[in-house]
């Protein structure tokens, strides 16, 4: 499943692609949005709201709290 449809995905199954997609294939979530063109902090404020937040040391994200 491709992530160019992250604004209206559900956010469980977006964190769960995102995080799936930088653990295969990407060394950072910068790497990540520059390859596939996405908004970075649109995907990050997506994420946010859902409860999740990035945690650069871990290369993926994490329940906030």
């Amino acid at each position: 499943m491709n992530l160019d449809r992250y604004r209206t995905m559900d956010p469980n199954l977006l964190y769960s692609l995102v995080n799936t997609r930088l653990r295969n294939d990407y060394a950072s979530l910068e790497d990540l949005v520059r390859s596939l063109d996405l908004d970075r902090a649109a995907l990050e404020q997506r994420l946010a709201d859902a409860g999740f937040v990035y945690v650069a040391e871990l290369n993926q994200f994490r329940a906030a709290g």
